[in-house]
């Protein structure tokens, strides 16, 4: 952890929702000023589109699963170093993964490569200069098999839906952006599991704040469910692990946010459709706080 050079990540399963968190932390950036450097989870796999389907294939001729929730498909390692070496210095090493053809034209513009779809970008070192470092993705607390990640991590936070709605949600994306069968994602969902288990679902234990969305719709069979449940028909359940860590003022998140209540000492349950304001009230004054601690070196 560091002061002068302090690292939030935001951790969550395929499909689990982090891209509202993310949304909440650009808003927060932009409204005070602050210059983060992103890094995407996406960009510490091991191999990349190709690659990853043809050790899928070898992994299964050897009667073992690959999946990019566990190690052997991602670099662990390397994410590690990057946190450690940007809490000591501010700088290190990242890369970006190209999603979609829009991402590919505006690397391959700015680099000067022909990369496409599905690769990876070449590594940079990072400017110096930049107030904090922000992680998105599959393993911001990962800790295991020599590497311990999450110890570098400053707030932590997790975001995780509970599990058939996580499935729901990922049935629909695969299925409709990018047409995958529903038998392909069972497929993937059963073949990622023993993974989900050992290192995804544990992360959450480490988390300094975690959201979890909670329908209030029958969701019992995920597999034949025909929309996804609305922000409106969930709670979000909010766990502080340690409040006093951060000064968590309860009454005013309750006065402020309306519907919620307290479930535990340090549990707050608000309205679906609250979950994005809720994280920037709860967020802000966190990262505030931070910032004017790393003024005071």
């Amino acid at each position: 952890m560091s002061v002068k050079h302090p690292i939030i990540a935001v951790t969550g399963s395929s499909g689990a929702g982090t891209t509202t968190v993310k949304v909440a932390f650009e808003h927060i950036f932009r409204r005070d000023g602050i210059h983060p450097v992103v890094v995407e989870g996406d960009s510490f796999h091991k191999y990349d589109r190709a690659a990853m389907k043809q050790a899928i294939e070898e992994f299964a001729e050897q009667g073992k699963n690959l999946s990019h929730f566990g190690p052997d498909a991602n670099l662990f390692d390397k994410l590690e170093e990057l946190f450690r070496e940007y809490s000591e210095t501010g700088t290190g090493k990242k890369r970006y993964y190209l999603h979609s053809d829009e991402e590919a034209a505006e690397h391959n513009a700015r680099l000067g490569t022909d990369l496409n779809p599905g690769q990876f970008t070449p590594w940079e070192e990072i400017p110096p200069g930049s107030d904090l470092l922000f992680y998105e993705g599959l393993h911001g607390g990962v800790v295991g098999d020599g590497v311990n990640v999450a110890k570098w991590v400053d707030l932590l936070i997790g975001v995780t839906p509970i599990v058939n709605l996580e499935w729901i949600q990922k049935i629909f994306r695969d299925n409709a952006q990018r047409g995958y069968s529903a038998e392909a994602i069972v497929d993937t969902i059963l073949r990622r599991m023993p993974d989900y288990v050992n290192h995804i679902t544990p992360q959450f234990s480490r988390t300094d704040i975690n959201f979890q969305r909670v329908p209030t719709v029958d969701t019992s069979n995920p597999f034949i469910a025909r929309d996804i449940p609305t922000p409106d028909e969930s709670f979000v359940v909010i766990r502080f692990r340690d409040p006093k860590k951060f000064n968590v003022d309860f009454p005013y998140l309750l006065n402020m946010l309306d519907g919620s209540f307290m479930s535990r000492r340090n549990t707050i349950v608000v309205p679906g459709g609250k979950m994005g304001f809720a994280m920037e009230i709860i967020l802000a004054p966190i990262i505030e706080d931070m910032m004017e601690a790393k003024k005071t070196l």
